[in-house]
């Protein structure tokens, strides 16, 4: 299958990995045949790319970082209990508790995650803009779930970080939906409304039972900044709990990597390079050193443009150079098809990824079955 964006599907291209839903549920099928119809319902939800069937690489499989039922149990406890949060009273004064499954499903998760010798931070599935925060959540734990496990923490550990990041986003029930929601920019009254959300998710957690209060300061601090130009208390460097930095970077690379309304996702690539601008400013040069190292930069399926002019595929990635992946080269400068090949860019280094394509005309002719 190849990743192709929206903007260059075709009636007639055939869908090779499902859409879910907020809800985690299937909202088009693998295998389903795209019509003008679909193709226009697929740009209104804010879906930037997705995977179609191709001829030319139809043994790529891509992998996901949860079992299908781990997945879909975790949005429908997300959605569940924040849903049943939004507008309810007594959430901050300790009348409200949160439900046990927070806890069931992050054991489920780190099950999950603890079967893969060496994750790394893919594309995820694809999911509609339904409800972003519900997606949202589960990514950003994963993402920094990944980042722990690389680093060395103790399963104990993985499962206070993984459940701070699984619930930073949690004081975001008691903000007005129009706000969180608002397909656009915030005025400056609306973002330090929104802004009070760290503060709102830590009064929410940091009694609960079952939570670490850990989970909690992740929650507090997820914004803050090491340079000091965060929020909600502008702390700097050491002042800011090691599991916030981490939150911190995979909150802002799902938040570049996301299609919304008001900003069209960066590829994989693209945030990386953006998040290196704030590196030894806003997050830490070791942290997204790991971070980099962990990322499929260039993920399964996309099509890139190569040094020497030609263009293909990536079809497989080495945890261990991410960014060297091996390309199965289809078409030659002009775009001409050629009889294709495979190039392990490890051993090929003096050809260098000159950049991606979201579906140039040569491959879009070439997919389909």
């Amino acid at each position: 299958m190849r990743l192709v964006s929206v903007n260059r599907l075709q009636a007639g291209m055939k869908l090779g990995k499902k859409i879910y839903n907020d809800e985690g549920l299937v909202l088009l099928a693998d295998g389903v045949e795209l019509t003008d119809a679909l193709i226009r319902r697929l740009a209104k939800i804010d879906i930037g790319y997705i995977y179609i069937e191709d001829a030319a690489t139809e043994d790529i499989v891509i992998p996901g970082m949860l079992q299908d039922e781990t997945r879909n149990q975790a949005l429908k406890v997300i959605r569940g209990q924040f849903q049943q949060m939004s507008g309810a009273s007594g959430i901050t004064k300790g009348f409200y508790h949160l439900d046990k499954k927070f806890s069931k499903i992050m054991d489920s998760i780190l099950e999950d995650m603890s079967s893969q010798e060496d994750p790394m931070i893919m594309l995820l599935d694809m999911h509609t803009a339904d409800n972003y925060l519900y997606v949202h959540s589960l990514n950003v734990c994963l993402y920094t779930l990944v980042l722990g496990i690389a680093h060395g923490y103790s399963r104990e550990e993985l499962r206070t970080i993984g459940l701070g990041a699984l619930l930073h986003d949690i004081g975001k029930t008691q903000i007005p939906v129009k706000i969180v929601q608002k397909p656009g920019m915030l005025s400056d009254e609306e973002f330090r409304i929104m802004q009070a959300h760290t503060e709102i998710g830590y009064k929410i957690l940091k009694d609960e039972p079952n939570i670490p209060l850990l989970a909690a300061h992740c929650a507090l601090q997820h914004h803050e900044r090491i340079d000091g130009s965060g929020y909600p208390r502008g702390l700097t460097g050491q002042q800011i709990h090691e599991y916030a930095k981490w939150l911190g970077v995979a909150d802002s690379y799902d938040a570049m990597t996301s299609n919304r309304i008001y900003k069209k996702a960066m590829l994989p690539h693209q945030a990386v390079e953006a998040l290196y601008v704030g590196s030894g400013t806003l997050y830490e040069q070791k942290q997204l050193e790991l971070f980099r190292d962990r990322v499929a930069i260039y993920p399964l399926g996309l099509t890139v443009k190569l040094s020497t002019g030609e263009s293909g595929v990536v079809v497989r990635i080495d945890p261990a150079m991410p960014h060297r992946p091996v390309v199965r080269v289809l078409n030659g400068p002009e775009g001409e098809e050629l009889t294709p090949y495979e190039l392990d860019l490890r051993k090929a280094l003096s050809v260098v990824i000159a950049g991606v394509s979201d579906g140039d005309e040569a491959a879009v002719k070439s997919t389909g079955k």
